[in-house]
């Protein structure tokens, strides 16, 4: 299985974003998809993630009332939509799946990693 991210970009602060990752090499019935953030000199860390089983979503704090995760089965694809940027959403984006069937926010409970697009919010 290899998950491909993409939609990353250099952009204002309040400008939006769309990022995506589709999976490749399987066709995912259910599972968790997830995004996950790293910047320079922090950990990886949550973003985002929605329960191909019920629909349901978490978000970090940080990304609450700005950002929004859909799915599309027939795809394969996840999406995360970015509202309203700062500069310290500034990061490499990550993709993940988990082969669970209930939320997990945990990046060592994920099992399929895409190899990440550059958001970079700067004025």
């Amino acid at each position: 299985v290899q998950l491909q991210a993409s939609g990353g970009g250099v952009v204002q602060p309040g400008d939006s974003l769309r990022l995506a990752c589709a999976a490749s090499g399987s066709a995912f019935s259910w599972g968790i998809w997830g995004w996950f953030r790293q910047a320079p000199g922090h950990e990886r860390e949550f973003v985002s993630a929605i329960n191909l089983s019920d629909g349901r979503t978490n978000y970090a704090t940080s990304a609450k009332g700005r950002f929004t995760i859909t799915a599309d089965n027939s795809e394969n694809t996840v999406y995360l939509e970015m509202n309203n940027l700062r500069p310290d959403d500034t990061a490499v984006y990550y993709c993940a799946f988990a082969l669970y069937r209930t939320m997990v926010v945990r990046a060592d409970m994920y099992d399929y990693w895409g190899q990440g697009t550059q958001v970079t919010v700067s004025s």
